[in-house]
């Protein structure tokens, strides 16, 4: 099997409720939100600061929807799923890749990522140019060694595709709403009603240094 990989000093990700609406506007019509309660699904924000690529260090920042995850025999039980509808990385040449090996929705501009690291939290700060996208904060909760499966789906026109990744390192997560988000007008949030999504996370995750590893790009 083909797998690629992505070392990281930083990997952060929380989940926030959003309006169902919205998610189902933003999903193509073979995938279904996750609901928390009724009219209220995940959006999920994520952030990176790889170190070692195919196209070397860059830092990125993902705006998924969850969806329900794809289950297959023999394999672990994926810890979420993931539709991405906008990406921002810091370089033209990670936009690139990301685009042509796994169809992932950029926006077309290079954007500053910047992760501000505490003793006991992460923040991160998304601008473009002199203009606010997002304000994240995720803390910590005793890190252990982990290793999780997610699947992500992704579209290009009509073609329906997903891959399976692997996050592996010093794993912290705990639902205890620590976390906050900022969300502000901008291209990449413009799909979301801000007044919706909710300011403090479902659940805060931080990956302590490690590796992100995809398998094979699947056509579905």
């Amino acid at each position: 099997m083909d797998l690629t990989r992505y070392h990281f000093s930083n990997a952060i990700g929380a989940f926030f409720e959003m309006a169902t609406s919205d998610a189902r506007r933003i999903l193509p019509p073979h995938l279904q939100p996750v609901e928390v309660q009724h009219s209220r699904s995940i959006l999920a924000i994520t952030a990176f600061q790889f170190t070692e690529s195919m196209v070397g260090a860059y830092n990125e920042v993902v705006l998924s929807v969850i969806v329900p995850p794809m289950i297959e025999h023999g394999r672990p039980f994926p810890s979420a799923a993931f539709y991405p509808f906008a990406v921002g990385v810091t370089k033209r040449a990670a936009r690139e890749h990301g685009m042509e090996r796994w169809h992932l929705p950029h926006y077309m501009k290079d954007v500053e990522v910047q992760l501000i690291e505490s003793d006991d939290a992460l923040s991160v700060q998304v601008r473009d140019g002199g203009r606010s996208v997002l304000d994240l904060s995720v803390t910590n909760f005793h890190p252990e060694p982990d290793r999780l499966l997610f699947n992500c789906f992704m579209m290009e026109g009509d073609r329906r595709f997903k891959v399976n990744l692997f996050m592996e390192g010093a794993h912290s997560e705990h639902e205890e709403e620590a976390g906050s988000l900022i969300l502000h007008n901008h291209p990449m949030t413009e799909r979301l009603t801000l007044d919706e999504v909710e300011v403090y996370p479902l659940r805060e995750q931080w990956f302590h240094g490690g590796v992100q590893t995809f398998e094979e790009l699947e056509r579905i």
